[in-house]
This record gives C-alpha cells, sequence and structure tokens, in this order.
C-alpha cells in the first residue's frame, strides 16, 4: 500500500489511505524532524536536541525506541529480522524514505504555475485539499521547524491566491470570493490577497463591496504598518472609481471564452470545434503537435459515441494534418484512424467530406503496407478536380505527395504535385499548403540535384514559418542545410548533420527522429567508400546499417535475408546501403536486386529526397556496382 506521511497539520501517516498509530507527541516530533530533512540522514545526537531542551539520561536509547515504534507503525507487514525500508539506519542517524504531503503540495503549486487557468486551478485545488494546516501543528514552536512551517505557510498563501486568480480568468468571479475573504482575514498583510479579493467583488457586480475592501485594506497598511499601498492596490482602486473597462476584460479572453464556450455549447458543437483546436495545436511546434496527436483517437471515438454517422465522417475527415514525412510518427494510431475513416465513409454521401476521409486515408497509410493508400490518394484527387474546391484540392494533392513511392527514381512527379500546389495555395491564400508545397519541392529539387532550386523554397519556407508562427518547419530547413553542405564537400558535414539532429531531439515527430542521424551518418561514409562504424540507434533502418558496421568491424557480415526498403522517402539510400554491402560481401543477388531498383533513379542524388541526407549520386554507385561485376 501507499504510505505517505503527513505535515500539512498535526504529524500523520497513512497506508493505503488508513490512519497509522503513530505513539505519543514524542514519536511524532521525531518523525517530523525526519521528514524537515527531506530524505537526508539525521545523527541521533542531533535528533536528541530536538525533542528535547535538556536531554534526560537515556535519551539516546530512547530515540532508538522511538525509531523502533514507528518503524512497526510505518511497516507493520514488515517481516522478522528484514531491513526497514521506510525509516532507515545509516551511521549513526536515521532517514526517513517515503512520499510526504508536503512534497506533493510543493510539487503541485509549482507545477500549476506553467499551466492554463483551467488544469491550474484543478492542480491547486487538489493541492489546497490536502492542506489541514497550520503546518507542523503539533510540533509547538521547536526552531526546527519554523523554517519549514514558514516555507509550507507562504507557499500556501501562494497556492490560495493563484486559485483565485485562475478563477478570475475563467470568469468564475463569484466563486473567488469566499476562499480569497477568508485568507486576507488570516494574512491582512498581503497585498496581492487584497486586490484579488477586491476584482473578484468587482466582477461580481458588488462594486461597493470591492472600494469597501481596498479602503479596508489601505486603513490596515497605513494605520497598523506605516505604509501606504502599493501601485498596484492603487490602480486598482482608481479603476474600480472610475468603472474602467480593463477591469472587465480579464488578463486571459480566451480562457474567459473557452469557459464559457464549455458552459454554453453542446456536444456536437464542442467536438466540432475541438477538431479545428487539433488542427491549430499541430502547427504550433512540438508540444502542440504531441497533444494534437494524443487527443486525435479520443476525438474520433467520442463521435462514433453520438451515433450520428455523418458528424463521425466529418470529424475524422477534418482532423486531417498534412504531412510531407513518408515514415508515420505512430504506426498503431495510424492503422486506427485508416479503420476509422473507412468505417466512415459509407455515411459520406456529400462529395466534400468523402474528398476529405479518403485524404486521411492517404495520408495515415503512408509507411502501411498494401495498396490502399495510393488507391484513396487517386480517388481524392479525382473527386476534389472534379468538384472544383481548391482547399479540398490542395488536401488531395498532400495526400498524393505522400504515395508517390511505388518504385525509385519518382521525384520529379513528386515535385509537379509540389509545383501544383505551390500554385495552388499561393492563389487562394492557403497557408498550410503552401508550406507543404515547398517542403516537397525543396525535398524533389535535392534529389534531382538542383541545389540552387531546393535552396530558393528553403528560403521561401522560412519566411513562412515567421510569418505564420510555423516553427516545426525549421527542422526540416535545417536538415537541408547540412545536406546541402555535404553535396558541397564541406569538412565538417558530419558536425552539420548531427546539429541538424539537435533540432529533431523533441520536435513531436518521431518518425522524422527515430534513427534518422544513424542512417545519415552512415548514407555520408558511404558516398565518401568509407567504413561505416556505429553512431547511435538505428531505429527502422538497423536492417540496412548493421551489415556496415560489422564490416567496419572486421566481422562477418551477411546481407541475404536483407529486406527490400519499404517505399518512402530514403528507399533509394536504403538501396544504396544494401547494393554497397552487397557488393562488400559478394552477394551478387543482393547486388543485382539493388542494381535493377536504383536504376530508374539514375541521374538522383541518393536519399536527397529527403531533404535530411544523401548517400550521394546515384549514378556513381550504378557505375561502380557495373564495374565490380562485370570483373
Amino acid at each position: 500500500m501507499t504510505l505517505t506521511v503527513g505535515v500539512l497539520g498535526p504529524v500523520t501517516a497513512w497506508s493505503g489511505g488508513d490512519p497509522l498509530p503513530l505513539g505519543g507527541p514524542r514519536h511524532r516530533e521525531l518523525l517530523a524532524r525526519l521528514v524537515v530533512a527531506r530524505g537526508r540522514v539525521v545523527d541521533v545526537d542531533l535528533l536528541v536536541d530536538a525533542l528535547w531542551e535538556t536531554p534526560p539520561d537515556g535519551a539516546v536509547a530512547a530515540v532508538r525506541t522511538f525509531v523502533a515504534a514507528l518503524r512497526r507503525a510505518l511497516e507493520p507487514d514488515r517481516p522478522p529480522r528484514t531491513p526497514p525500508r521506510v525509516l532507515v539506519t545509516e551511521g549513526r542517524g536515521y532517514a526517513l524514505r517515503a512520499a510526504t504531503d508536503a512534497e506533493a503540495f510543493t510539487a503541485a503549486v509549482e507545477r500549476a504555475a506553467g499551466l492554463p487557468p483551467a488544469e491550474a486551478l484543478t492542480e491547486l485545488t487538489g493541492a489546497l485539499g490536502a492542506w489541514r494546516g497550520p503546518a507542523y501543528a503539533d510540533v509547538g514552536d521547536r526552531p526546527w521547524a519554523l523554517p519549514e512551517r514558514t516555507r509550507l505557510t507562504e507557499l500556501h498563501s501562494t497556492a490560495v491566491e493563484r486559485t483565485g486568480a485562475a478563477r478570475l480568468e475563467l470568469g468564475r468571479a463569484a466563486d473567488a470570493v469566499p476562499d480569497l475573504d477568508a485568507h486576507v482575514t488570516a494574512h491582512p498583510w498581503r497585498e496581492e490577497g487584497w486586490r484579488l479579493l477586491a476584482l473578484a467583488l468587482y466582477r461580481s457586480g458588488r462594486r461597493p463591496d470591492a472600494l469597501a475592501v481596498l479602503r479596508r485594506a489601505r486603513t490596515r497598511l497605513v494605520d497598523e504598518l506605516g505604509l501606504d499601498p502599493g501601485a498596484q492596490l492603487a490602480a486598482l482602486e482608481h479603476d474600480v472609481l472610475t468603472q474602467a473597462p480593463a477591469l472587465e476584460l480579464g488578463p486571459d479572453p480566451w480562457a474567459r471564452a473557452t469557459a464559457s464556450w464549455q458552459r454554453a455549447a453542446g456536444p456536437r458543437a464542442r467536438l466540432e470545434a475541438t477538431v479545428g483546436l487539433l488542427r491549430s495545436l499541430s502547427r504550433t511546434g512540438a508540444e502542440g503537435l504531441t497533444a494534437a496527436r494524443e487527443q486525435r483517437l479520443a476525438t474520433i471515438a467520442a463521435a462514433e459515441e453520438l451515433g450520428d454517422p455523418l458528424l463521425t465522417a466529418r470529424v475524422v475527415g477534418e482532423l486531417d494534418v498534412p504531412g510531407v514525412w513518408t515514415t508515420s510518427d505512430d504506426p498503431q494510431q495510424a492503422a486506427a484512424v485508416v479503420a476509422a475513416a473507412e468505417r466512415a465513409l459509407p455515411a459520406a454521401g456529400a462529395d466534400a467530406v468523402r474528398v476529405r476521409l479518403l485524404t486521411t486515408v492517404a495520408v495515415e497509410s503512408r509507411g502501411l503496407p498494401g495498396p490502399r493508400g495510393a488507391a484513396a490518394a487517386r480517388e481524392a484527387e479525382e473527386l476534389a478536380r472534379a468538384l472544383g474546391d481548391p482547399a479540398l484540392l490542395a488536401a488531395a494533392l498532400g495526400g498524393r505527395t505522400l504515395q508517390v513511392f511505388d518504385r525509385c527514381g519518382r521525384a520529379a512527379d513528386r515535385d509537379a504535385l509540389g509545383a501544383e500546389l505551390v500554385e495552388l495555395a499561393g492563389r487562394h491564400g492557403l497557408t498550410d499548403s503552401l508550406v507543404l508545397g515547398h517542403l516537397v519541392r525543396m525535398q524533389a529539387r535535392s534529389a534531382l540535384g538542383d541545389l540552387a532550386g531546393a535552396g530558393e523554397h528553403a528560403a521561401a519556407l522560412d519566411g513562412l514559418a515567421a510569418a505564420h508562427d510555423r516553427p516545426l518547419v525549421g527542422v526540416f530547413t535545417g536538415g537541408w542545410r547540412a545536406l546541402r553542405a555535404a553535396v558541397e564537400g564541406a569538412p565538417d558535414a558530419e558536425e552539420r548533420f548531427r546539429a541538424a539532429a539537435r533540432l529533431r531531439v523533441g520536435s513531436g515527430m518521431p518518425g522524422v527522429e527515430d534513427g534518422l542521424l544513424a542512417l545519415t551518418l552512415a548514407c555520408l561514409r558511404v558516398s565518401r567508400g568509407e567504413p561505416v562504424p556505429p553512431a547511435g540507434p538505428g531505429g527502422p533502418y538497423a536492417p540496412w546499417l548493421e551489415p556496415h558496421h560489422r564490416l567496419a568491424a572486421g566481422e562477418p557480415a551477411s546481407v541475404a535475408a536483407l529486406p527490400d526498403p519499404p517505399p518512402g522517402l530514403l528507399m533509394e539510400a536504403l538501396w544504396v546501403l544494401a547494393g554497397s554491402a552487397a557488393l562488400a560481401v559478394g552477394d551478387l543477388a543482393v547486388l543485382a536486386r539493388a542494381q535493377e531498383a536504383l536504376a530508374a533513379a539514375a541521374g538522383e542524388l541518393a536519399g536527397a529526397g529527403s531533404g535530411m541526407l544523401t548517400a550521394g549520386p546515384v549514378d556513381d554507385h550504378l557505375a561502380a556496382w557495373a564495374q565490380a561485376a562485370g570483373r
């Protein structure tokens, strides 16, 4: 059972929610002294001094007796002659190894400081609910307890004030009044408490009471401390007198609007609003993208539970997010989304809804086996062109860009799709599709060896990212600049690739991050004809890296069981690794497979279609392999 020691009030302890028999006052004081130490060892002599001003004879033995009794209380089920795990002995002292309500309270208040108002309110009310105060209530005025008691009291006041502020931001001014009123009565020197109470009264329609509170604060500060109110209290009093409009707005209009929406909107309206919010979140950066991905299936499930097939179809289709990387960030979730889209398709009577659902299938099928993704992408494009809706067509073209990988050498086809996206999105002000189009063209022009053209798209992307707050764009343009440096023969290419990889860490795109640095460095070395030692986890690319690692270590290697690379942006690069390893071990069958697959990519830079890495010109590898096989 979970053990917690409590000091936010009288000293106590619980196991599984049930109070434990701790013994008399000395036992509790001893336990409190160990809590104050926060897990550090307290020498037995210090414990004696903590419990008695004038220690009696046998005080050390008494402390040890108290410790033994506390151990029985805290670990009643500990087998005989087994070492204690909660109140442990170290040298001449003792330490407490247990969770405390003071630690949990501190952590909750600290967490709340970085949360939106609604989440902060939940965190703070939970923390304040654990306060049985005052802290260390039954240890008297012991000097060793005073600093920790003062800290916790100050933290409690902060939590009360932040709770009031959160309620104000959420438009719940009347709810904030009772706790704030009690707070200023108990702590009359805290100006923030007076300010929040007056503001809460004003927003509750109690302007005279707000003025009375402010004047009461002034009187107490002047008469008892000889201090005038601070600038914030003085400004608030002026604003209340003049009924300043700013008092009604609140510090966070978004939070107040959200709170009103949650109270007023029905389940369908809230669900459709959630879809828009998740789409926006996915574009705000790593944290937003991760949050959107985490909530996506729950939103779809909520739509299905309402039993409205057309609503479900709209929710699934509108949750699509443009993708540029052909490896899914979460294959399991992607498969579940595809399944939900397929279930919703029969209800999608409107062609527009059907296009959205098919686009979702196309986007989320990237990296999944089978032809369904490509077929869905083609059907979505055909329907969108027939409907003449530019936003639908842009979405469908985005799905197509992730399905043009049935064989190597499709960079020119992908570039054409990107060019249409750029033109269409630019003409109709479709920012997301414009970003996607430039990303696709930056990748495709790189694969075709046109670094100057790719650079123009990279520059356009950086401009769009700055203008429209798209922080994830920098992950791709940063990777592309490292790629360009490598192609141009920069001596520090490896370090530039490592710097680009650091941009991907924590980006919220594990499909882009996982194993890519190891693959990047391997491709760089193969392009230079150098051995390939391990350079970190290979992730999904490990099968193509392992033969090279073994060869670099002088160990036997085999490629006989090596699978064909999956379709995607890295297909050509993986074929280069397969063919190079096959040549090194003399496996002509695998070498022939690599030659046949890469023949269609003649004239391209292997792997550069990713915009992140390259294994060098495909022509160079084909020529070297042909020459070696000829011998």
